[in-house]
């Protein structure tokens, strides 16, 4: 008999879990806030970004490569099953270095990263400045050298939304606007869970993919889920050729032209205002790295809010007080999506969750940070 989920969140963690959920069999209702939730996953980069991705947690940068390698695949289903081409391309990534104590921080964790187990670093190297020039000619003297990793891509993350919301809408999904959850509890075999509009649902099982709301939700189906916004800061200028050959990690350009500038760490609550000393710091960096986009218009700007956790890496869980109760977090919603979709939701309606994702255990918080060699260091924008 087919299982009943309620997924709470449309974002694409949201909808990667509802799209692999359906193919397993799942008869799937999708809670959405609406337009007035915060989702990093129409603010974004778009990025597929392996490198730096597990720096102090081994499995998270194995989970990112396996998500990068299954993309290919997934962004072809996408368009085959919705006729949208969501823009997947893997030409490899680079994070350029404006001055030595930068390429030393990169060297370092490459350094770090060789010495953990499976993934390890994911090919990843540093490279001096004069090759970063031969492989894009655009980058500017001041660049010193650059971190590369052939495993790094990029996906237009609003087009893969609409695919996916494509294809669970003709899958017979339930998507309700329903405003914010205001509770979750247990009911029978399954669990009741009520809306702002006076909705109540039910289910065998729900997962809380809510992003930065699953803070709060979490206590209702017995779970502390640390995670918290941090505010991030995007420019996009005006369209123009094509200018680069590979992807860059704080300048992006788009299949339409248009160039993507970020990189900013603040911490301010839930304010996605424009602070214009942002803009000012992201706009001096970008032109020191690719001096042409001084000629470049900008068009618009906007920030968006991470899903960070402590120390920067996932968060699944199933209850133990609620068994059938899960949640799942990050701030890499488009990085993982092919993994959310086609090897994480499956596990959702099998037993045994908890062991085959220990390692993301929320847990792993009652202990000392000190314990753990590093954190994600990941410090560009919204990535994915």
């Amino acid at each position: 008999m087919a299982a009943d989920v309620i997924v709470i969140g449309g974002g694409l963690v949201g909808s990667a879990l509802t799209y692999g959920l359906v193919a397993a069999g799942a008869r799937v209702t999708m809670l959405d806030e609406g337009d007035v939730a915060f989702r990093a996953s129409r603010g974004n980069f778009g990025l597929v970004w392996v490198q730096s991705k597990g720096d102090g947690m081994h499995e998270y940068a194995s989970w990112t490569r396996t998500s990068s390698d299954l993309w290919g695949g997934f962004a072809e289903a996408l368009q085959a099953e919705t006729g949208v081409d969501v823009g997947h391309h893997r030409p490899g990534g680079l994070e350029l270095c404006l001055d030595e104590d930068e390429y030393e921080t990169y060297a370092g964790s490459i350094r770090r990263m060789h010495n953990q187990p499976d993934a390890g670093a994911n090919g990843r190297r540093m490279i001096d400045g004069d090759e970063v020039r031969r492989m894009e000619p655009h980058v500017g003297p001041e660049v010193v050298g650059a971190s590369f990793c052939p495993h790094d891509g990029l996906v237009n993350p609003l087009l893969a939304l609409r695919a996916l919301h494509a294809i669970a809408t003709r899958a017979g999904v339930v998507r309700h606007n329903a405003g914010p959850v205001t509770g979750i509890r247990p009911d029978g075999d399954g669990f009741r869970v009520e809306t702002a509009d006076d909705s109540s649902w039910f289910a065998d099982r729900v997962v809380l993919a809510a992003g930065n709301g699953n803070r709060a939700l979490a206590g209702h189906i017995g779970l502390e889920v640390p995670v918290s916004p941090e505010r991030g800061h995007i420019l996009v200028t005006e369209p123009v050729r094509p200018l680069f050959n590979h992807v860059l990690g704080q300048v992006r350009q788009t299949d339409e032209g248009t160039v993507m500038l970020g990189a900013t760490k603040e911490s301010v609550g839930f304010d996605t205002g424009i602070a214009p000393d942002m803009i000012r710091h992201i706009s001096s960096r970008a032109v020191r790295k690719i001096p042409l986009l001084r000629r470049l218009q900008v068009i618009r700007a906007w920030s968006a809010l991470r899903i960070m956790s402590p120390d920067g890496f996932p968060i699944y869980a199933e209850s133990g007080e609620y068994p059938g109760a899960f949640v799942v977090t990050c701030h890499s919603g488009v990085t993982l999506a092919a993994a959310h979709a086609l090897r994480l939701a499956p596990r959702l309606l099998q037993p045994g969750f908890n062991e085959n994702f220990a390692a993301f255990s929320p847990g792993r918080f009652d202990v000392s940070q000190a314990e753990r060699p590093g954190t994600d260091t990941d410090h560009g924008p919204v990535r994915g």
